[in-house]
């Protein structure tokens, strides 16, 4: 099977799966943290060397309060309780997105969380919370204007908050819903999609399976044709 280097998922149905089951939506959320705890082993285990997950775009602010709040305190809850066990199994954490909005508690957590899992190689974590692809292009090109770089295809890469690991080979969207919702703008340009209908709460590793099978069954042409990637023919040896 071949196994994508880098995936990223939209976490999507958390709020259905709760519905479904006549609970509130955070606790829909609360069970797709043990979803996701879950799909990180599941890539370790497959070899997979980058995670990125869409945890919480810049426009779920405009969520109701309560969920917002409880989202926030679940993302520290899930820090105190995750991150050693993550250190344990070789996972380095990165969180990707706007911290300016996060109450400083959870923003110290997050920068935390990275010290202490920085050496670890076996998989990079990206969590991207307070994100949106839109921010992130913006972002990147006024660090790039303030410091006087002309704004190039390359110069602008290296600026996105995503320059440490390259782009998705493969993104994931749960939950049936087909679009990208402003995640990762820039880096999606020549990813492979795939749209699955489990809701992420029920996401687990025979879904995950599925996708990786889906993008081994994919060309990857990045614009060249298929007689330009595919193997020359051994030459024949006269006898």
């Amino acid at each position: 099977m071949t196994v994508p280097r880098h995936v990223a998922i939209v976490m999507d149905g958390n709020g259905r799966w709760a519905k479904q089951r006549y609970m509130p939506r955070l606790a829909g959320h609360a069970q797709g943290v043990k979803s996701l705890r879950r799909c990180v082993k599941a890539c370790v285990d497959r070899g997979i060397s980058v995670l990125t997950v869409f945890a919480f775009s810049s426009e779920n602010w405009r969520r109701p309060e309560a969920e917002v709040s409880g989202l926030i305190s679940l993302l520290a809850s899930a820090l105190s309780r995750e991150v050693v066990q993550l250190g344990k199994d070789g996972v380095r954490v990165c969180f990707v997105g706007d911290r300016q909005a996060l109450p400083e508690r959870v923003a110290a957590g997050l920068d935390a969380a990275e010290r202490e899992t920085a050496n670890n190689t076996k998989l990079v974590f990206n969590v991207c919370f307070n994100y949106g692809g839109r921010w992130d292009i913006a972002q990147a090109a006024a660090r790039l204007a303030a410091e006087g770089v002309a704004i190039t295809e390359d110069s602008l890469g290296s600026a996105m908050s995503m320059a440490h690991v390259p782009d998705p080979d493969l993104l994931i969207r749960t939950g049936g819903e087909m679009r990208i919702s402003n995640f990762l703008l820039w880096q999606l340009a020549y990813s492979e999609l795939f749209f699955s209908p489990a809701l992420w709460p029920d996401f687990d590793e025979a879904a995950l399976d599925e996708a990786i099978a889906a993008y081994g069954a994919r060309e990857r042409r990045f614009g060249k044709t298929s007689a330009q990637i595919q193997p020359a023919a051994p030459a024949k040896i006269p006898v």
